[in-house]
């Protein structure tokens, strides 16, 4: 069970009691809600895939939460068993217990929050913990927050505490930080009059961690900094239809497994613009970050211990072969755009005919930042201890990834609704995952979905990728059937055609009936990265029985 489990469950017990005596002492209406989640493979070995070998006859992780929320004071706490998780999840995120606890205050113009919280300061670039449990991420922070507003359209945030990593006690770092967002239009009674709304925001955070013994080579040691600090400043512009934010963060010296120790500043700065109007819609965002690796621990790698987060400015694929090779932000350096254009040809028109088109065509980009090298790479850790190397601000270096894909969904009968997708994408496997060079593929996708009647529904999909590189070309085929309310049946297979002629076949029963839901299937799943946001798991190859079950109170 998680170390320090005294102090955590007496935490808890003093919140459930604080609550209850809430209850009796007010006419407060106490509410109690939570959640089940528990996803279970049985694994079978497959020696064409390359399952990796495991003396347990189940994994699973589930998840337990229970939350009570009244007028002023709320409470929660989640219990997580994963003493034989899923394959793919860091050797550190094994263990079971008490995962997080909080008790909160609230009123009117203030909340407190005592335990577990999560919190962003504006995009996330200097800070942002979340929970995202298909990655196993969940960088919350225990310790205390305080939010006001003071003064109408002044919102302030004040927090310290130490960052979860799994199931440590809670070790590495301090993180505090204080965060001041003003919405100028409830000062002004003409902007908002006019439709117009502008907030300016600022933060600050601080990482406190204990020197560690890092050494240059055997006879010098690195002299690490005990604070460092991070700064955001922003504006958001909003006219009617259109948007637009700016963003600038920079950090103080960081020096890291991530960087190479490195003495460098870290920056980034960000400009998004959107329109959205009758049917039309228009993104445009461009973002430079050079060495913005934050984490509460210096030495750490992976998924974990990030104290901030570079959102990716890449779309997020739900099709099977479309996100066969996701892009993974790169917090080291990165010069990424993205441009999306949106249109809705309305019904009854040459182009919309009698049920409306809609189309949509998006655009990625990324490269390496330009880096002039600073360090002797004859040396043993070259770069330990020197600032690293030069950026020139608007030079790029090599190509990371590129997309353009062009979607199309039409609605042919009342009953029968087509989506078309095609995609022409370079992804650098050598930068993403180490080594595999460019990869440059072009995906077709054809998807239909047809309702037999007012409970029958069949959805299918069949998607092609053609490439010359890597294993080659890909067959991807999908069939589900839904029965309404609570019965969905689906096959698909992916199958490589170009390289190994191994087919990755999946079936799923799925029952939903109220606030339940189950899920069980049987099948094979390749080894690749799942992604969320930019951030991105490597999953091994699976196959067995699996297992997911979901509930609501």
């Amino acid at each position: 069970m998680v170390t320090g489990k005294k102090t955590v469950l007496f935490l808890t017990a003093a919140m459930f009691a604080i609550t209850m005596d809430a209850q009796e002492l007010g006419d407060n209406k106490v509410v109690v809600s939570g959640s089940i989640q528990s996803d279970i493979l049985i694994p079978q070995d497959d020696k064409k895939i390359g399952t990796e070998e495991t003396n347990d006859w189940g994994l699973t992780n589930t998840y337990a939460d229970v939350s009570l929320t009244s007028d002023h004071v709320d409470a929660g706490v989640r219990l997580e068993y994963l003493e034989h998780p899923l394959p793919g999840f860091e050797n550190d995120f094994k263990g079971w217990g008490v995962a997080n606890t909080y008790f909160k205050v609230h009123f009117k113009d203030w909340n407190f929050t005592l335990g577990n919280f999560y919190e962003q300061f504006g995009s996330g670039f200097i800070l942002r913990t979340y929970e995202e449990r298909s990655l196993g991420v969940d960088n919350s922070l225990m310790g205390g927050r305080l939010v006001a507003t003071p003064l109408p359209g002044v919102t302030v945030k004040a927090l310290s505490g130490k960052q979860r990593r799994y199931w440590d006690e809670y070790g590495g770092s301090w993180v505090s930080g204080a965060d001041v967002e003003f919405n100028l239009d409830q000062w002004f009674k003409g902007m908002s009059e006019a439709g117009t709304y502008f907030t300016i925001g600022a933060s600050w955070v601080n990482k406190y961690e204990k020197s560690e013994d890092i050494m240059a080579d055997i006879t010098h040691k690195l002299n690490l900094p005990k604070s460092v600090n991070a700064f955001d400043v922003r504006a958001n512009l909003q006219k009617g239809p259109f948007n637009v934010l700016a963003e600038y963060a920079w950090k103080t010296q960081d020096p890291s497994f991530d960087n190479g120790y490195i003495y460098r500043n870290g920056q980034v700065v960000m400009l998004s613009t959107s329109y959205s109007k009758n049917g039309f819609s228009l993104l445009l965002q461009a973002k430079r970050s050079d060495n913005m690796s934050f984490r509460s621990r210096r030495s750490m790698s992976g998924t974990s211990a990030f104290i901030n987060h570079m959102p990716a400015f890449t779309m997020d694929q739900t099709y099977a072969l479309a996100a066969l090779y996701p892009y993974a932000t790169q917090p080291d350096g990165e010069w990424a755009y993205q441009a999306e254009l949106g249109y809705n040809f309305k019904r009854n028109t040459v182009l919309g005919g009698k049920y409306g088109t809609n189309i949509k065509i998006n655009y990625s980009h990324v490269q390496g930042i330009d880096r002039n090298i600073k360090y002797d790479e004859s040396r043993p850790n070259p770069s330990f201890g020197t600032e690293g190397y030069g950026s020139a601000f608007w030079k790029w270096g090599g190509l990371y990834y590129q997309d353009l894909n062009v979607q199309l969904e039409k609605k042919l009968t009342r009953d029968f609704k087509l989506n078309l997708m095609y995609m022409n994408q370079f992804y650098n496997k050598t930068v993403v995952e180490g080594e595999g060079g460019m990869i440059h593929s072009d995906i077709y996708i054809v998807e239909g979905k047809y309702r037999i009647n007012r409970k029958l529904t069949l959805r299918g999909e069949l998607q092609y990728l053609n490439t010359d590189d890597d294993e080659g070309d890909w067959i991807y085929g999908l069939l589900e059937l839904s029965f309404l309310p609570n019965w969905m049946f689906t096959l698909s297979d992916m199958y490589n055609s170009g390289l190994t002629d191994i087919h990755y076949y999946q079936g799923y029963v799925t029952f939903s009936t109220g606030s339940h839901r189950l899920q069980l299937g049987y099948g094979r799943t390749r080894a690749g990265y799942n992604c969320s946001g930019g951030i991105c798991r490597y999953v091994p190859a699976q196959k067995g029985v699996t297992m997911s079950y979901n509930y609501n109170f």
